[in-house]
C-alpha cells in the first residue's frame, strides 16, 4: 500500500509504494483515517467442510501473533492445507470467525487480503520469461536492483549468477531446465521481494537432496524472519523452532505447543517424532 508513517507517528497516503502496510479506514464523514497491519491472524472456533453436509475442520482456535512462526504438523488429510485455504479466503467459513488484525477477513475485499500474503507452495510454478521476471512477479513495480536483493536475502543470487545469462536467462516450460531446489529459491525470492507481513509456506522438500534442501531452507528461515508464518512442515528440522507447533488430526488441532513441549507430554507428535513420519531424512 501507498502509505508512509511521518516522525510524529501518524499513517498518511502517499504517492509511491512504501514497505509500511496499513488498513484503511473510511468513516462516515468522509475522513480516512489508517492502523498498521502487524499481522495477527486469529482462528475462533472455525469450522469448516467443502460440502455442507461434510465438515472437515472442528472447532479450530488459534492465535498467530506478529512475528510469530506457527507450524502445522498432521498425517495427509489432517486439514493443514485446508488451513491455509481459509486465510486466502479461497473458501469462506461455516462457522466461527477468522480475524486479521482485529478484523473479521468476511469484511476485508479479496484483493487487499491477498496482496498482504506472501505464499510459497510445495509445487513451484515459473512463467515464461527471464528470471528476473519471475521474481517481479511479486511486484510488478520492483525494480531490478529491487529483484535482485530479494534474492540475495534469501540465498538465490549465488546459483541466478551462475546460470548461462544470470538474471537475464530465459525460463520456459515452468523451469523444467532448473533444479527443484533452484525452481524453489526462485519461488522465495518472488515471495521476498512482495516483502508482504504475512507468509504461508509449504516446505516440502522430500524431492530435494540434502544439500539444496539446506539452501532453501535457509532462504525460507531469512524471508520468516520478522513476518508471521504459517508453515506446513512436513520434516522436523521445519518446525523445531516454530513459536507454535500445532498437531492436527481428522480436523481437529489435538496437541499444541513447542516442540520440547510436545515431546515432554509424549503424544502424537512424539510418536510421529520418533516413529518417523515427520522425521529428518
Amino acid at each position: 500500500m501507498n502509505t508512509r508513517r511521518t516522525e510524529g507517528g501518524i499513517i498518511g497516503e502517499c504517492d509511491e509504494r512504501t514497505d509500511t502496510w496499513a488498513w484503511r479506514h473510511e468513516h462516515g464523514d468522509g475522513t480516512v483515517t489508517w492502523t498498521p497491519l502487524e499481522g495477527r491472524i486469529a482462528f475462533e472456533d472455525v469450522d469448516f467442510g467443502y460440502v455442507p453436509e461434510k465438515q472437515v475442520l472442528h472447532d479450530i482456535t488459534m492465535t498467530a501473533e506478529p512475528g510469530q512462526k506457527i507450524a502445522l504438523v498432521g498425517s495427509t488429510g489432517a486439514g493443514k492445507t485446508t488451513i491455509t485455504n481459509l486465510i486466502n479466503r479461497f473458501y469462506d467459513i461455516s462457522g466461527g470467525k477468522i480475524r486479521y488484525d482485529g478484523i473479521n477477513v468476511e469484511k476485508i475485499a479479496k484483493p487487499d487480503l491477498r496482496r498482504s500474503l506472501g505464499i510459497v507452495l510445495q509445487d513451484t510454478h515459473l512463467f515464461s520469461g527471464s528470471v528476473m521476471d519471475n521474481i517481479r512477479y511479486g511486484r510488478l513495480e520492483a525494480t531490478d536492483d529491487d529483484c535482485i536483493a530479494a534474492a540475495r536475502r534469501v540465498g538465490a543470487d549465488g546459483f541466478i549468477r551462475r546460470l548461462p545469462n544470470g538474471y537475464d536467462t530465459r525460463i520456459s516450460g515452468d523451469g523444467g531446465s532448473l533444479s527443484a531446489g533452484q525452481r524453489q529459491l526462485i519461488a522465495i525470492a518472488r515471495a521476498a521481494v512482495a516483502n508482504p507481513p504475512v507468509l504461508i509456506l509449504d516446505e516440502a522438500t522430500s524431492s530435494i537432496d540434502t544439500r539444496t534442501e539446506e539452501l532453501v531452507q535457509r532462504g525460507m528461515d531469512a524471508l520468516m524472519e520478522g513476518r508471521t508464518s504459517f508453515v506446513i512442515a512436513h520434516r522436523l528440522s521445519t518446525v523445531r523452532n516454530a513459536d507454535c507447533i500445532c498437531v492436527m488430526e481428522a480436523g481437529r488441532i489435538i496437541e499444541r505447543g513447542s516442540h520440547d513441549e510436545l515431546m515432554a507430554q509424549r503424544g502424537r507428535y512424539w510418536q510421529l517424532y520418533t516413529g518417523g513420519g515427520l522425521a529428518e531424512k
